[in-house]
């Protein structure tokens, strides 16, 4: 049977079973969306407003499902325009599978119309990437790419691809399934001997991140958790794997990890990582983080072992294996005395009726179920969001970790909410981020959403003044945002109802009346101080245990 590069390309998508697919025609893909219109009942495609929406559309997509997500973007700008979704989904260990056009292969290295090195400018940024010269090494490559998108460490795959490749045609006798990389065996002493440190441990800690979620290991870690009574701090990634209103959970640890997570990791005397990376924002002053702990690291990215913290012991291995045979050696334990103090470590909670980011949060989390999705850009909200919304399940928090994209929010909602129609989803933004992208409603209305946006306005980028603010003395230099745009007319210009709360009675009443019923999209603006911060806050370059609390 002869087919042309496009149609290979389709067909192996369907294989894959994949049937969403979020990108933007331009003039070198013209022949792969061609194929795709003859096929078109097939496939869900999600056109975005830009390339960029397109890109965090399909990152939001595989967050929430776990599927690989896949996005289409032409040649030149359109190529570019999607870098920043690329290192995003990167960073976050997201698998996804770009397909970029490309001029035709006789135009390569001609400088030719929107001709880019797109393999070179994504190098740093992928798990691999390719660019295809001959067509007869493509049904191939699109084995390998999303071989290598989910295997391991999940993360982005770039194919570029010609022009002309797309409608070259070859001989095509199916695909030949590439056999997953076999992960190292786990060592059963090593296994034992990290059982034995637990069990014989008086102050340990498990520090959860992305990992457990990528492995789905969250039942494991509650196993272990509650049978060792081992107090659990997660990454920002990590909220979600661990019951957020079980006792033993303490929130996020690091720079705005709360009082008792941070002085738990500090005075432990062991740390058990779980798909964590140790990163900077979590360890701050690396030589005077948790000075008494032992540590175990459990990851399946071997070169996470020990780069930012030295560990004792190192397992490279699937999270959820690795807990399951672990779990065959612990012993129960009480631990009461090391609770109690862990107890502690907890700042009185003043309560109050003001109209905070904290009362906002707590608001829209007791007025939703526990599977709602939700989503955020970067910035002040991002944070008070991981403190105070209660998380219980994975991929239920979709957000920015390790490249911290402004501009991350709306698509990636897009995303989530189409690869979950039947959860609710709600979009946390500021009016920072919003701006960046706030185009793609224009994609919210087009595929009618029903996506709950709740608008953070202190007209100001609050994260930079805040730290303008504590440690530049109060030089507000390019933050403020004046208001020159009005969100509900805004919203309603894409045909989205938008309401306007300054207090908890009118949000409560607004989430009652025009935010319960999922059939339409509606955007929230509260306006909150510019002043407020998100504390506490750990100050760059000094120990997690040293927070400014308020």
């Amino acid at each position: 049977m002869m087919l042309t590069g496009a149609e290979v390309i389709l067909k192996f998508l369907e294989t894959q079973k994949i049937d969403t697919i979020f990108g933007y025609p331009g003039g070198a893909v013209i022949p792969l969306y061609d194929e795709l219109y003859k096929v078109r009942h097939k496939f869900n495609h999600i056109r975005c407003a830009h390339e960029q929406g397109c890109v965090h559309g399909a990152d939001g997509y595989a967050r929430v499902t776990g599927k690989v997500g896949v996005c289409i973007v032409t040649s030149g700008p359109g190529a570019t325009n999607a870098v920043t979704g690329i290192a995003t989904a990167y960073m976050d260990s997201v698998p996804l599978v770009i397909i970029s056009g490309q001029v035709p292969t006789q135009l390569l290295g001609r400088d030719s119309f929107q001709e880019i090195d797109l393999t070179g400018i994504t190098m740093s940024i992928t798990k691999h990437n390719y660019i295809v010269k001959d067509v007869m090494k493509l049904p191939k490559i699109l084995e390998e790419a999303f071989t290598i998108a989910k295997e391991g460490r999940p993360g982005p795959v770039l194919i570029d691809i010609p022009k002309d490749i797309f409608t070259k045609q070859i001989e095509f006798t199916g695909f030949c399934p590439l056999e997953n990389s076999k992960l190292m065996s786990l060592d059963s002493e090593e296994i034992k001997a990290v059982a034995q440190m637990i069990n014989d441990s008086k102050k340990p800690i498990i520090y959860a991140g992305g990992g457990v979620i990528s492995s789905g290991a969250h039942s494991e870690l509650s196993n272990l958790a509650k049978t060792s009574n081992i107090p659990v701090v997660n990454t920002l990634m990590g909220l979600g794997c661990f019951n957020r209103y079980d006792k033993l959970s303490l929130g996020i640890v690091g720079m705005h990890g709360f009082k008792e997570a941070n002085l738990a990791v500090n005075n432990s005397d062991l740390i058990i990582a779980l798909g964590a990376r140790f990163s900077d924002r979590v360890i701050g002053k690396a030589d005077e983080f948790a000075p008494q702990a032992k540590i175990i690291h459990v990851d399946i990215d071997n070169t996470e072992a020990s780069k930012n913290i030295d560990s004792l012991l190192t397992i490279i291995g699937d999270v959820k294996e690795v807990l399951n045979q672990v779990m065959k050696h612990i012993k129960p334990q009480d631990r009461n005395q090391w609770l109690r103090e862990v107890q502690s470590y907890k700042q009185e909670d003043v309560k109050n009726e003001d109209f905070t980011p904290k009362n906002i949060l707590k608001t829209l989390g007791d007025s939703y179920k526990q599977d709602t999705i939700v989503v955020t850009d970067v910035g002040q909200h991002q944070m008070w969001t991981a403190q105070y919304w209660k998380f219980t399940k994975p991929r239920t928090f979709i957000t920015s970790g390790g490249l911290g994209t402004m501009g991350f929010g709306l698509g990636a909602a897009i995303g989530a909410k189409i690869g979950k129609q039947d959860k609710r989803v709600v979009l946390i933004t500021g009016d920072g981020s919003f701006r960046m992208n706030c185009n793609e409603l224009s994609t919210l209305a087009k595929c009618k959403l029903p996506v709950i946006i709740v608008l953070f306005n202190n007209s100001t980028l609050g994260m930079v003044r805040q730290w303008q603010t504590l440690f530049s003395g109060q030089r507000y230099s390019q933050t403020d945002i004046t208001g020159e745009v009005d969100y509900i007319k805004l919203a309603k210009a894409y045909g989205i109802n938008g309401y306007k709360v300054d207090n908890l009675k009118g949000l409560q009443t607004t989430i009652e009346i025009h935010c319960q019923n999922d059939n339409e999209a509606v955007l929230v603006e509260c306006t909150i101080d510019k002043d407020e911060m998100v504390l506490p806050i750990v100050p760059a370059g000094v120990a997690i245990s040293e927070q400014i609390i308020g």
